[in-house]
C-alpha cells in the first residue's frame, strides 16, 4: 500500500514537471509585431487665427452745418459713387446768406473803385500843389481801408457760397451706403451722424499671432516672407479666394505677447462686409520633415513616448518631442532618428523590456496639411 502511494507521488511529480516545460516554451515563443522607421518627408501644416473684417475705406458721414434734412437721394445698401449727392439740407436760407455775400462784395468793390478814382485825382492836386501831401496820404489809406472791406466781403462771399455747398453731402469714395438714422424732415446738426459708406472692394482682416509664430512664419528657408494666406468664414466654409499679408504692425503687445498682422482679400462678389468675423489661415513649409504616425505613440507621465526596437530586438521606452501635430501624424523635433525602428502596431499588448520579431511595414507617404 505503501509503495503504491510512492510510484503515485512520483508520477504526478513527472506530469507536474512536464507540464510546466510545455508552458515555458510557450511563453518563450517570441511574437511577430510590424515596426516602422520615422520618415523623412516636405509637407506643411496651417495655424489659425481669429481675424475682424474690416473695409478698405469705412467713413461716417456728418453734417457739416445746422438745418433739416430737405431730401434723401439714397437708400440703405445702395451702391453709390464718389461725388454722389446723398442728403440735402434745407438750402433756402444758405442761398440767401450767399445772395448777401454777393450783394455786399459788389458794393465794397464799388465803394473802393470810387475812392482809386477821388485818390487818382487827389494825385493830380498834388503834383500842382493844390492840396497836401498829409490830404494825399489821407486820399491814399482810404483806398487802402476799402480794398480790405472788399477782401473781407470777398471771404464772406466765399464761406455763404462754400456753406451752401455743403447743404449737398456727397459720397467721398465709390462705395455701399449704410444706416439712415435720420428721415426726410429731421432737424440735424453740425457733427450729426448721417450714415457710414464702406468701400468692400476690399477687405482687411487682422489678427494677431504669437512672437514664436511671427518668427517661424516671417522667413522661410529662402529668405523670402510666406504671403499666402486662407480665409474661412463665420460659417466654416473656405472662402473661395487667397488673400495676402500686407502689413505687420512695428511692435508687440506686451499685455498679450502678441503682433497684429493685417492680411488683403480681394472681394469682388461683395460677400465679405465690414465687421464680419472670421478666421485667417497661415500655412507653414516643413522641408525635410521627420514625421511618425500617431497611433505608434503613447502617453507615460505627460510624455509622448514610442517603444525603439534595439539590436537585440529588445523593446525600449523613448520619450520624443514634436514640432507640430498633424492629421494622423507626429513632426518629430527630437528625441528620434531617421535611422531607428520603433513599434508600428501592438502597442498596448507588449511591455519595456519585451523581446519581438520585427517585421518591418511600409510607411505611407504623408501628404500637405
Amino acid at each position: 500500500m505503501r509503495t503504491n502511494v510512492l510510484l503515485m507521488g512520483v508520477l504526478a511529480s513527472i506530469i507536474l514537471t512536464a507540464c510546466s516545460d510545455k508552458k515555458n516554451e510557450g511563453d518563450n515563443k517570441l511574437k511577430t509585431f510590424r515596426v516602422i522607421s520615422p520618415m523623412i518627408t516636405d509637407t506643411s501644416y496651417t495655424t489659425d487665427h481669429v481675424a475682424q473684417l474690416e473695409a478698405i475705406r469705412n467713413v461716417q458721414i456728418r453734417a457739416r452745418l445746422n438745418g433739416f434734412i430737405d431730401a434723401i437721394k439714397v437708400d440703405e445698401g445702395q451702391q453709390v459713387t464718389k461725388g454722389q449727392v446723398l442728403f440735402i439740407i434745407g438750402q433756402a436760407p444758405f442761398r440767401q446768406e450767399l445772395q448777401q455775400a454777393i450783394a455786399a462784395t459788389g458794393s465794397a468793390r464799388a465803394r473802393m473803385q470810387a475812392a482809386e478814382i477821388e485818390l487818382g485825382n487827389s494825385k493830380k492836386l498834388l503834383d500842382r500843389n493844390i492840396i497836401s501831401a498829409a490830404e494825399y496820404a489821407v486820399a491814399e489809406a482810404e483806398v487802402q481801408t476799402l480794398r480790405s472791406e472788399l477782401e473781407m466781403a470777398q471771404a464772406a462771399e466765399e464761406g455763404a457760397r462754400l456753406n451752401l455747398q455743403f447743404t449737398e453731402v456727397r459720397a467721398p469714395f465709390n462705395g455701399t451706403v449704410n444706416r439712415l438714422p435720420n428721415k426726410e424732415g429731421s432737424l440735424v446738426e453740425e457733427g450729426t451722424l448721417l450714415t457710414t459708406i464702406s468701400d468692400n472692394s476690399q477687405i482687411f482682416a487682422y489678427f494677431n499671432v504669437s512672437e514664436t509664430e511671427h518668427l517661424d512664419h516671417a522667413i522661410e528657408e529662402d529668405g523670402r516672407s510666406s504671403k499666402e494666406v486662407s480665409l474661412v468664414l463665420a460659417n466654416g466654409t473656405l472662402y473661395p479666394f487667397s488673400g495676402v499679408i500686407s502689413t505687420t504692425e512695428s511692435e508687440f503687445d506686451p499685455n498679450t505677447g502678441t503682433i497684429a498682422y493685417r492680411a488683403t482679400f480681394p472681394n469682388p462678389q461683395g460677400v465679405l462686409k465690414h465687421g464680419a468675423s472670421g478666421r485667417v489661415q497661415v500655412t507653414k513649409s516643413l522641408p525635410h520633415a521627420l514625421v511618425i504616425p500617431q497611433s505608434c505613440t503613447f502617453d507615460r507621465q505627460e510624455q509622448l513616448c514610442v517603444y525603439v526596437v534595439g539590436a537585440d530586438s529588445t523593446l525600449k521606452v523613448r520619450s520624443f518631442e514634436t514640432l507640430v501635430r498633424l492629421p494622423h501624424l507626429f513632426v518629430i523635433s527630437s528625441g528620434l532618428s531617421e535611422h531607428e525602428r520603433i513599434l508600428y502596431e501592438g502597442v498596448q499588448l507588449v511591455k519595456e523590456g519585451d523581446r519581438i520579431v520585427p517585421e518591418q511595414a511600409e510607411h505611407s507617404q504623408p501628404v500637405n496639411h
